[in-house]
């Protein structure tokens, strides 16, 4: 019997704590009861009742309903002194269970549905959004950079934020990162993003674009990102709507999950379902707003962007003897990061396939060079294959500073790995040669270990040449910007700088130490979505898709004029789902080097750095001969570091060519025939000069940065 009326107060409980409308059930089932008893109390009475109702004008059915609900039907019933013995106590009794039902218990459950409706919003339990919303799964601190996203490009959109943490705690902080007229349009729901039981009430079919976050900072994240896009993908194949997400935007925090997710189709169950899945990592992320966007949003003012330089300076020509040389302090997440997409972007036209020179260089210091060596050659092994790497051990007066052995070396971009302390004499001699260099390279330093307070201190301490030739210097900060932001400010105006020459003085105008500093890294501004290479990146496959390959011709200029915009983009848009992830990845990058290469070509018209006026002028002969080599130059390290390897001889088309079509199937294996020097390649280097050629067509397509 105990045990059976455990069980009753168990669901009785439930009933009470689950529901507004169970409460309500409960309390119209207590209301029937009384009003049986009120009937039954008054029948019993042995009172004439009915001749009470008849001599007051009542309805004999409605004195028990009028005893129950009416705190004043006692009270004019006394007044009337009509009620007297046993219909006094029954209609007493029926007042007592009105009061309790009516006075007590609805206003209770009243106020705790009230309390219980803004608990249930303020703890993400209550659902509003149903069909054209974001949904962002997930909650990091780079997600009010996502948001800021989304409202740059639609003000009116509405975000819905779906995480397995506090909620209030999340409102809270997106409280100090989001102005208020936004925060309106941010919904936080309580779930688990890899429980597929909590996707019909954020209604995920109908989602205009899905960003799976999480958490970037625990060990699992990636693993349960993966997780996260097989339950969106399953779900929506069993919930397919007409108004499907367009894209999936995923976050992975190791370099070499994003790596693997740029050649793999581990998710061609999202493509079968005509939505495009895109990886992201943080620290590619911030190489493109360093290298691409050049520009980051200070968080004190976040509508004023700020820019970043162009570390090429004014562009490179083909006359231009010095080189673009990165430095990287550290061998963390972000200079590899940033190493790799500065080698995917920067190529230039003086690079000489004669004599090799000049390259790119990428200089990485570390103290424990030795291992982080070893990692990135294996990571990038087929790269290494081709091209010789510098190396020099700088922990000792002793140190020996071998080389290796070269190889073929006809890539344009090299690597240099230097063992050593960035505080000792021997490096801070070396940085202050390399500031000094101003005649043969383009020097930018990148602080990137992983204690930001080293970061700001060596920005701080660097070699008065440094300053003094207004070498740009990176500072990574894990949050504020400020300190950089408002050191560089103070100094970023001209100073007298006087010295004595020939007896005489001369006055000359000079920027402060800190003039070209520049911080980079925080997480609340990490997340930068590049829609205009996205689009430029579908139109270079458009072109590639309609060429004609028995003459290695892109569609006539004419006939591209003539296509009405919406069909271009529609069949672009349709070449693109249709598209390989490796192969989206390569129009990618071609897509990001085009501020470079318009960069180099501004220079070569000897026109000024920002000065866009003939961007979408045609190029010459010569032009498009020159940036051909470049492209190719671009195109030979890309396919490298995304894991394509040269051809071993007996897999050469070029050395068999009666079995070429045949060896042309190794691309499916990463195995790429035409990675050689520009000048050894056979009639598909016309491809080359069609892309340079057809970039003022896609700036005017797409508009120029």
């Amino acid at each position: 019997m105990s045990k059976t009326r455990n069980k009753l107060l168990l669901r009785f409980d439930r009933a009470l704590s689950n529901s507004f409308w169970k409460q309500i059930g409960i309390l119209i089932g207590i209301l029937l009861v009384s009003l049986l008893l009120s009937y039954l109390f008054l029948s019993f009475s042995g009172c004439e009742w009915r001749q009470f109702c008849h001599d007051n004008g009542l309805k004999t059915w409605l004195l028990p309903i009028y005893l129950l609900i009416d705190t004043n039907a006692l009270n004019r019933l006394y007044m009337g002194g009509n009620v007297t013995g046993w219909m006094l106590i029954a209609s007493i009794l029926t007042y007592l269970c009105g009061l309790l039902i009516f006075n007590g218990m609805l206003v209770g459950v009243i106020t705790n549905a009230i309390v219980d409706r803004v608990e249930s919003h303020r703890n993400g339990l209550n659902h509003y959004l149903k069909s054209g919303h974001h949904i962002i799964m997930g909650y990091d601190e780079m997600v009010p950079s996502i948001i800021e996203d989304i409202f740059s490009k639609d003000k009116e959109a509405y975000i819905l934020l779906l995480s397995a943490y506090d909620a209030k705690k999340i409102n809270e902080k997106l409280k100090k990162s989001v102005a208020k007229k936004q925060l309106d349009q941010i919904i936080v729901n309580y779930g688990q993003r890899t429980a597929s039981e909590y996707y019909n009430e954020i209604h995920l079919e109908s989602a205009k674009e899905i960003y799976i976050v999480g958490k970037r900072s625990l060990p699992s994240h990636d693993a349960t990102n993966i997780e996260c896009v097989d339950s969106v993908s399953s779900y929506l194949k069993d919930h397919v709507s007409e108004q499907m997400p367009k894209r999936i935007i995923c976050v992975f925090e190791d370099l070499d999950t994003y790596a693997a997710f740029k050649t793999t189709e581990i998710f061609d169950n999202v493509r079968a379902l005509n939505i495009e899945f895109i990886p992201y990592n943080f620290y590619t992320g911030w190489a493109h707003q360093v290298f691409i966007n050049r520009s980051y949003k200070e968080k004190n003012d976040p509508l004023i962007p700020i820019s970043y330089p162009r570390i090429y300076d004014k562009g490179i020509g083909p006359k231009d003897s010095r080189y673009m040389h990165l430095v990287f302090v550290g061998t963390t997440y972000f200079s590899v990061s940033f190493a790799m997409e500065a080698a995917h972007m920067f190529h230039f036209p003086n690079f000489n396939e004669g004599t090799k020179k000049p390259k790119t260089r990428i200089t990485f210091i570390d103290q424990n060079m030795d291992k982080e060596m070893q990692l990135f050659l294996t990571r990038n092994r087929h790269f290494f294959e081709v091209q010789s790497y510098l190396y020099q051990d700088l922990t000792s007066i002793s140190a020996s500073h071998p080389q290796q052995a070269s190889k073929s070396d006809y890539l344009d971009v090299e690597f240099e790995f230097i063992k050593g302390d960035v505080y000792s004499e021997v490096v801070q001699n070396l940085l202050t040669s390399w500031a000094k260099d101003i005649d043969h390279q383009y020097l930018s330093i990148f602080l990137a270990i992983a204690d930001q307070r080293n970061n700001f201190m060596m920005g701080m301490n660097m070699p008065d040449e440094v300053y003094d030739n207004a070498v740009p210097v990176f500072i990574r900060q894990d949050h504020a910007d400020n300190l950089v932001t408002n050191l560089r400010k103070a100094d970023d105006k001209d100073f007298d700088y006087n010295i004595v020459e020939d007896g005489k003085l001369k006055t000359t105008k000079r920027k402060g130490r800190y003039a070209n500093l520049y911080p980079f890294g925080m997480e609340d501004m990490a997340y930068c979505s590049n829609e205009t290479s996205m689009k430029r990146a579908k139109l270079i496959n458009y072109l590639y898709n309609t060429a004609d390959y028995s003459t290695y011709r892109f569609a006539e200029l004419s006939v591209l004029d003539e296509t009405p915009s919406e069909t271009l983009w529609a069949d672009a848009e349709r070449y693109w789902q249709e598209l390989t992830v490796a192969l989206k990845w390569s129009n990618l990058y071609c897509a990001f080097n085009i501020p470079c290469k318009m960069a180099s070509l501004r220079a070569m018209r000897g026109l000024k750095p920002d000065d866009k006026s003939h961007d979408r002028d045609p190029l010459s002969e010569a032009e498009i001969q020159t940036l051909a080599a470049v492209e190719h130059n671009r195109w030979n390290v890309e396919k490298l570091l995304m894991g394509f390897r040269k051809p071993k001889p007996e897999e050469d088309k070029y050395g068999f060519p009666d079995y070429k079509g045949s060896l042309k199937n190794n691309k499916k294996l990463f195995i790429h025939h035409d990675i050689r020097p520009f000048s050894d390649l056979d009639n598909v280097k016309l491809l080359d000069r069609e892309i340079v050629k057809y970039t003022p067509w896609i700036l005017k397509m797409t508009g120029i940065d």
